[in-house]
């Protein structure tokens, strides 16, 4: 059993991952966030500890170490430009750690990040579960077998938000990173993945609610397009009630993967529990691409 801290324990992805900790067997000792109505721990480890600032955090690490009770993974689900920051305290109590995507917003952090890793001893896992999405491994091996040496893709993902979200950090680029790296960077992690680097990312349009482009990956062209906005939606996901529409069509054949998201983090980290997780570098095309977007 593996002793885990949580930073950002008061997100919507944490519970993700505070039931993964769960479903793999392992314990989460002490939950750390600003907000401090914490209620859905008692679901999960109603004897976690619970910290509201970093300090508090580091005192808690440090008396474990000290009683022999030492915390072996730190998961961290903060806002995204609070990830160096959190990587970095991570690593320097000993602590290996499991991020939420981005894995930062800018890509020259990777190598800070690769620097501390050999300092530490420890490693930096990011979480990149549509690698282990069924549908996703099918195409990928498709793709493979295939014997086409080029591909013409439409990527369209508009997932609608209110009022609220422009008001949070998630709509503030300097914090957030933007559109693309906010709602866009498992999907493009996932084409670079399947179809090969980055040779040209070309931006057509860019405001804060939505963004599209033409992305030249070495075995594909990717027509892109992601949305915040409700009227955006097609009439298939509207007279549905869904505020959500996912759609990637490849030479005229569209992909369906809607369903089977919310178990992937636990698979992730039994990937990682097993010495098999992506890490920094796995993590580098994407962040590149979405830097740029």
């Amino acid at each position: 059993m593996k002793r885990f801290a949580l930073i950002g324990a008061a997100g919507f992805v944490a519970e993700r991952h505070i039931r993964a900790i769960k479903e793999t067997g392992n314990e989460l000792v002490c939950a750390m966030d600003t907000f401090d109505v914490m209620g859905r721990m008692d679901s999960y480890f109603p004897e976690a500890e619970f910290v509201a600032s970093e300090k508090e955090l580091v005192q808690f690490l440090q008396l474990a170490k000290e009683k022999g009770e030492s915390v072996d993974y730190i998961s961290i689900c903060s806002p995204n430009y609070l990830h160096i920051t959190h990587i970095e305290l991570a690593l320097k109590n000993g602590c290996d750690v499991i991020c939420e995507k981005p894995l930062v917003i800018h890509s020259e952090d990777l190598d800070k990040i690769k620097e501390w890793e050999v300092d530490s001893g420890k490693r930096v896992y990011t979480v990149l579960q549509l690698r282990y999405h069924p549908t996703i491994l099918k195409l990928k091996e498709e793709i493979e077998q295939s014997g086409k040496d080029f591909f013409n893709i439409e990527l369209k993902y508009i997932t609608s938000r209110g009022k609220w979200y422009f008001k949070s950090w998630k709509g503030d680029v300097k914090k957030s990173g933007g559109i693309a790296t906010n709602i866009g960077i498992h999907f493009f992690d996932m084409l670079n993945w399947i179809f090969g680097d980055v040779m040209q990312n070309k931006i057509m349009h860019s405001v804060d609610t939505k963004a599209s482009g033409e992305l030249m990956l070495k075995k594909a062209k990717v027509n892109w397009f992601l949305s915040l906005d409700y009227n955006d939606l097609p009439r298939v996901a509207t007279n549905s009630g869904k505020r959500t529409f996912r759609s990637i069509i490849i030479d005229g054949k569209e992909i369906e993967f809607s369903d089977g998201f919310t178990d992937l983090h636990t698979v992730t980290y039994q990937h990682i529990l097993g010495g098999n997780g992506f890490g920094v570098e796995d993590a580098r095309g994407s962040i590149e691409l979405t830097e740029n977007s």
